[in-house]
């Protein structure tokens, strides 16, 4: 029976907490397992945590968390960028799991420079590869795999709301999350993507005010 793995990303666009990068894999012909799946974001929360639940009762899967530093370190490096990283992470995921086909919702926007830069860093070569774009609404698998990562995107930002207060869901496009930034870049580093404009900007007024002291 072949064995088929999804992958998807949560948390890719925030300026606060992690990027969460998850597999779900299951045998071909048994998606109907997986119950009503469909792209994480056009799930509400409660529907995302019970088909959490029942995805990991009955599929094999990994979950792979990149803290903020992580990303920061990616984007001011020479030899990486943010898609090359996930391709890294989707490869350690499919070394892990080793599925018969890998369908991948691509965050690139070449298809074929991207699955080229992906099957460089897999074990098995003979792993059949799909990579397209909106994998993650076409694919019920792929679907998982988004629900999966969501979900843990969202528990990751409950604990960091625990602890530092509302950050809002941690998009710059937030107005709660716009203010928090605002207030407390410079408090919390720790949980900031410091390569995102949205933390730069007050980096930059704060050099500018200094200038004008002098």
């Amino acid at each position: 029976m072949v064995k088929v793995l999804g992958i998807d990303e949560a948390g890719r666009g925030p300026v606060i907490g992690p990027m969460i990068i998850a597999g779900v894999m299951i045998k071909d012909g048994k998606e109907a397992m997986l119950g009503a799946v469909k792209d994480s974001k056009l799930l509400k929360h409660k529907q995302r945590i019970i088909l959490d639940k029942k995805i990991k009762n009955i599929a094999a899967y990994e979950i792979i968390q990149i803290p903020p530093e992580e990303i920061d370190e990616t984007l001011l490096s020479d030899s990486l960028n943010l898609n090359w990283l996930e391709a890294h992470k989707q490869a350690e995921i499919i070394n892990k799991l080793k599925p018969d086909v890998a369908i991948i919702d691509c965050p690139s926007p070449n298809l074929k420079a991207f699955e080229s830069y992906l099957r460089k860093l897999l074990k098995n070569k003979k792993t059949e590869l799909i990579v397209e774009h909106k994998a993650d609404v076409n694919y019920p698998v792929c679907s998982a795999a988004s629900i999966l990562a969501k979900v843990k995107r969202e528990e990751e930002m409950d604990k960091i709301k625990k602890i530092y207060g509302n950050t809002g869901p941690g998009y710059s496009s937030n107005k709660i999350t716009q203010k928090f930034v605002k207030e407390n870049w410079e408090k919390y580093p720790e949980i900031f993507r410091k390569t995102w404009a949205t933390f730069k900007n007050h980096q930059k007024m704060k050099n500018q005010k200094k200038l004008v002291d002098y």
